[in-house]
């Protein structure tokens, strides 16, 4: 699973970046700071069964702190984006091909008003950052429809002389963007469109491309620079965003897991406040910094930071945390280690399914699986739920 970071250049994406993951990233105030796409590793915090089960864990894959499982996410900061990138305008080309393989975006945009379309630096409040909502969809939406038409027409007309089903030629024409034949049938049938593919026009096809987009990469807008907007404009971008959007401070964000870091606070990363530490003496440039920081998670409950990345991974994409393990007694795996692993899976995902995600041999030969908290037998069928703990019995 990949979470891409997106928006034009200017607007704190590399700031949001690295506030997420900690990783290094240039961050300046001029369009295209980023050319080559940064990558790093963000997490969604879950609840660790341990705590439940009254033993403790001996984490492999996530880390577990004070029963909370920080579960790892490879999280991609892409280059700006700029009107008709997806005709090649400005580093358009490299922007819309690193997005091929994202499963959900977060959409950084200057609640500030602080920055123009074009991502250059302007009076605050003088530019509205609800255009900038829809230029992003709309500009994903023309990258791919000019995949689509590449020889849309021949294969458009023999498969209607074929009798093949239009999703799985438009699936074929995707092959590469991370987009599913099934999500392409769910566009299908929320996009009017004439059953006969050779009458789509240039609109129609646009038109289903959102649709497909809204389907194969969900987005969830982060109005970054919260603290500058008013809340008129805050409540504007929310209902652009059909809702999914957050406030958030990433400059926040950011200077608090450094002063972590460094030892002056206690902060974990979506906590609605910090605590300064135990006889720490801070100058006055980084108490006022502090008390500024302070005021501006009090209003928003946080930095908004964890909320983007949560809500992108929980509720866009409806994963559920599912706990693998071999000793359903002790709760361990071959090596003794407790609850070691933690998996992010769709929520509808079966125990076959999650033996596959496992070791391929692991599905091929299961038998059936233990619902570790119930003591019962469960089928291959059987549909997990958030915070499983699953033992998979399969042929030796």
């Amino acid at each position: 699973m990949q979470i891409g970071i997106v928006g034009k250049p200017n607007v704190g994406k590399s700031t949001f970046f690295s506030a997420a993951t900690m990783a290094p990233a240039e961050i300046a105030a001029y369009p295209f700071t980023t050319i080559k796409a940064n990558k790093g590793v963000a997490y969604a915090r879950g609840k660790c069964p341990h705590v439940d089960f009254e033993t403790q864990c001996v984490p492999r894959n996530a880390v577990c702190e004070d029963g909370v499982r920080h579960i790892p996410i490879e999280m991609l900061d892409v280059a700006g984006l700029v009107p008709d990138a997806w005709q090649g305008r400005g580093l358009g080309n490299m922007f819309l091909d690193d997005l091929r393989q994202a499963d959900v975006l977060i959409h950084i945009v200057d609640a500030s008003g602080s920055t123009d379309i074009e991502g250059n630096a302007v009076p605050q409040g003088s530019h509205d950052p609800v255009e900038d909502i829809e230029f992003l969809k709309n500009e994903i939406a023309c990258w791919m429809r000019g995949i689509l038409e590449k020889g849309w027409d021949k294969a458009a007309r023999q498969a209607h002389q074929t009798g093949q089903r239009i999703d799985a030629v438009i699936y074929e024409k995707l092959t590469g963007l991370g987009v599913t034949e099934a999500q392409i049938s769910a566009a299908l049938r929320d996009t009017i469109v004439d059953p006969n593919p050779l009458k789509w026009t240039s609109e129609d096809m646009l038109q289903l491309m959102h649709r497909i987009r809204e389907h194969a990469k969900p987005i969830i807008v982060a109005m970054n620079k919260a603290d500058m907007a008013d809340e008129e404009t805050l409540a504007r971008l929310k209902k652009a965003a059909d809702g999914m959007a957050e406030p958030t401070c990433a400059e926040a964000e950011l200077a608090l897991k450094k002063a972590a870091k460094g030892g002056l606070i206690t902060y974990q990363p979506g906590d609605v406040s910090f605590k300064i530490g135990d006889g720490v003496q801070l100058s006055d440039g980084q108490k006022a910094a502090l008390d500024k920081i302070s005021s501006e998670i009090a209003r928003f409950g946080g930095t908004g930071v964890q909320k983007c990345i949560e809500k992108a991974v929980y509720e866009l994409l409806n994963m559920i945390s599912v706990y693998p393990v071999e000793d359903e007694s002790r709760l361990t795996d071959h090596d003794g280690r407790v609850l070691p692993d933690v998996f992010l899976v769709p929520n509808g995902t079966t125990a076959r399914e999650l033996a596959y995600k496992i070791h391929t041999d692991l599905g091929d030969t299961f038998i059936r699986a233990i619902n570790v908290r119930t003591h019962r037998t469960v089928g291959s069928d059987y549909v997990l739920q958030n915070n499983d703990v699953i033992s998979i019995v399969s042929r030796k």
